[in-house]
């Protein structure tokens, strides 16, 4: 979503780095630059205001002006008050759900992916805090509305159930039951979704404060789509003022829009931004944290997000037996075929690289490599279609073999081919990690062209991460590196760059 903003405020930031001095009005040229780049991508003009003034009180300081590297200086002031505009590193992005049957009210325009969003938080709550969680639907007008819950409640296991569906109830009615309904099944929270509308009118906003006058919910949030821009920080000023918000989940963050809701509506409502939507899976919602956002928008990466998503991603038991053959130096090609499932629960190349620490320079990479995030899902079908010796012993693949696996997966023989080059490359970097130790995987990461710059650019020394920097549950590679991805122009993942 952030693409072309991340873009601007980098050619920015580069301009000013690169020098060795910076007077006043080197500085206050840098910042014009800034506020056109936010106001193009569509951040409210008071929040902009607001934060030019900020930054420029401190950037134009004799401290900073004076300081060996003033240009970087000033990105780290940015970096500071875009966090502070998001909300600081002390906000309460926790959900209150202590109380038993705590009730979450979920509002919201009719679009903005409200259902789907309960169900997301309903999921992360019943399995990370092992919650029973009841979800109740009072949205009597949106056709199928109260059957979509349901179903999406039945995806979620047996810790999440939905309120049975009773044909002519009003929606204060259905509050009422659930929240009974919740006291005697036991359950830790109810989620209460309500009706929404295409534009806000009196008559929703009326039922909508009626059920919370009545259900008096421990949590209130706004589930606002990101890409409708102002309209989406308008929406949220009118909800504050007829509802008690407790927070905001912005969808659709894994749009191309230009990401000026998000980086408004905190500053405009006061009120945290606790969940960001990325998909349409139910698996698709991040936590939201202002520092990590703020690095990924200023081209910094999102290291730790990274490494978390691969820990949620990460069977244990295939991780132990990856490890296993990886301290004997073995990789098979089976093992290939598992990184790449790995890498696209992940979200594939493009969720991946867009976490990783100077973003634009990867995907820059990936288009001149002609890649695309169905790279993966074809090479994984090279594989499965090989009998499972072959993938076990890959020196039996002659032409004829090749040739029978190339028609099988429906692409040229060549792919088949750079398919099997990527697994040389890797196996025999796992080879020497597998005898070097540590001394052997550095040999291995300067084999595959990661530099010492690179490593700490990338995630610091090893150790830094846990599992001695590399990313779990993609089975090892050079720390800070992902493995099949080291080295200039991501060799393996379809071929070379492009000559």
């Amino acid at each position: 979503m952030f693409d072309a903003l991340t873009d601007r405020l980098g050619g920015i930031f580069d301009g000013l780095t690169g020098r060795g001095a910076l007077s006043e009005k080197d500085v206050t040229a840098a910042l014009r630059e800034i506020r056109v780049a936010l106001l193009e991508a569509d951040v409210a003009l008071p929040v902009v205001k607001d934060f030019i003034g900020k930054v420029k009180e401190k950037a134009v300081g004799e401290d900073v002006i004076r300081s060996v590297k003033p240009g970087q200086q000033v990105v780290k002031i940015v970096h500071d008050e875009l966090v502070e505009m998001l909300g600081g590193e002390a906000a309460d992005t926790s959900m209150r759900v202590d109380s038993p049957p705590a009730v979450v009210m979920m509002a919201g325009l009719q679009g903005s992916g409200k259902t789907t969003t309960t169900a997301k938080i309903a999921k992360r709550l019943s399995e990370k805090d092992r919650k029973k969680v009841l979800l109740a639907s009072l949205d009597v007008r949106r056709p199928a509305a109260m059957e979509q819950l349901a179903i999406l409640a039945d995806q979620l296991g047996e810790n999440v159930s939905a309120l049975p569906i009773i044909s002519g109830q009003l929606p204060a009615d259905i509050a009422r039951r659930a929240m009974q309904a919740a006291k005697l099944g036991g359950h830790d929270v109810v989620f209460l979704d309500t009706a929404g509308r295409t534009t806000l009118d009196e008559q929703m906003m009326g039922e909508a404060a009626e059920i919370a006058e009545i259900a008096r919910p421990q949590e209130t949030l706004l589930v606002a789509d990101a890409l409708t821009g102002q309209d989406a920080v308008e929406t949220a000023k009118r909800f504050h003022e007829r509802l008690p918000l407790t927070g905001l989940v912005l969808t659709r963050m894994d749009g191309d829009g230009r990401g000026g809701a998000a980086l408004s509506m905190r500053a405009v409502t006061g009120l945290p931004i606790k969940f960001l939507g990325t998909g349409e899976k139910l698996d698709g919602l991040d936590a939201f944290d202002a520092k990590r956002l703020a690095g990924r928008i200023l081209g910094q990466g999102d290291i730790v997000s990274l490494v978390e998503k691969a820990g949620e991603q990460m069977d244990v038991e295939k991780a132990e037996r990856m490890a296993k053959k990886m301290r004997k130096g073995e990789f098979d090609l089976e093992d290939m075929a598992e990184q790449f499932r790995q890498m696209q629960k992940m979200g594939g190349l493009g969720g991946i690289m867009g976490m990783l620490p100077g973003a634009k320079k990867a995907r820059q990479a990936m288009e001149s490599a002609n890649l695309d995030d169905k790279v993966l899902a074809r090479q994984e079908a090279i594989i499965l279609s090989m009998t499972r010796q072959e993938r076990r012993k890959p020196a039996v693949l002659n032409a004829s073999r090749r040739k029978r696996i190339a028609a099988g997966a429906g692409v040229e023989v060549s792919e088949v081919n750079k398919v099997l080059k990527m697994h040389k490359q890797m196996a025999g970097m796992m080879k020497k990690m597998g005898k070097g130790g540590m001394k052997g995987m550095m040999n291995a990461m300067g084999a595959a062209g990661v530099s010492q710059a690179d490593l700490a650019r990338m995630g610091g020394a090893p150790g830094a991460m846990p599992g001695a920097g590399q990313l779990p549950g993609l089975g090892g590679g050079a720390p800070g590196q992902l493995p099949g991805l080291g080295g200039a122009g991501l060799p393996g993942l379809g071929g070379d760059k492009k000559k």
